[in-house]
């Protein structure tokens, strides 16, 4: 778990926007996303993560316990049940809800590579540790 207290920053970002669509994300948000190159960390307190994304539009933080179903309200706004687990390096986000996702995020050497899965849209998100 070496990547609990780090800062990643969005470097590319490939299909990002077909991605939106598929969510149903309008047109102005989809623009203002695609503009955006946010930082997200990860932090433990006992055995309860924090996945925090700060960009100059807005700033999201989801609180979780692995493998116990939560709560979230998503960037784009849709009210979700989320379960997310570990996998060594993986951490693997199923969200349920109108549209149905899959978030992998998985963290290597200086860097955290996001895979976005909705139906037969994937979306894939580098960052590079800051």
């Amino acid at each position: 778990m070496s990547f609990v207290g780090k800062k990643f920053k969005l470097e590319k970002s490939e299909n990002f926007d077909e991605y939106m669509k598929e969510l149903g994300v309008g047109l102005v948000t989809r623009k203002m996303g695609n503009s955006l190159s946010p930082t997200v960390e990860v932090t433990l307190d006992g055995d309860t993560y924090t996945l925090t994304t700060t960009s100059t539009f807005k700033t999201s933080a989801i609180s979780f316990k692995l493998g116990q179903e939560f709560d979230e309200e998503t960037l784009d706004g849709r009210n979700v049940k989320s379960i997310i687990t570990l996998d060594g390096n993986k951490l693997t986000q199923e969200q349920k809800g109108d549209k149905p996702t899959t978030i992998v995020r998985e963290f290597n050497d200086g860097e955290l590579i996001t895979t976005l899965t909705i139906g037969n849209v994937k979306c894939v998100r580098v960052y590079k540790a800051v």
